[in-house]
């Protein structure tokens, strides 16, 4: 899938596509609403560390192989 910069996008979320578009390397979509509106959802962007990297008895690893698995069984990249 081929998914436009916002024009004028810039911070962290618009390098990043720009750097997989170089290297011709898959980015997750929600990164162009990141780009697009960061303010907006920048609460995902905490929300999404909390749940993967915040305390938690389950390790940070475990978390990302449960994720990857249930966007799998989604048919979502993750």
């Amino acid at each position: 899938m081929h998914l436009e910069i916002p024009p004028g996008a810039s911070g962290a979320y618009a390098e990043l596509i720009r750097a997989a578009r170089a290297r011709a390397r898959p980015f997750p979509g929600i990164w162009t609403l990141f780009a697009f509106k960061p303010e907006a959802t920048r609460h995902l962007e905490r929300f999404a560390h909390e749940v993967l990297r915040g305390p938690s008895p389950l390790s940070p690893g475990m978390r990302e192989l449960m994720a990857a698995f249930v966007s799998k069984r989604n048919h979502c990249p993750f």
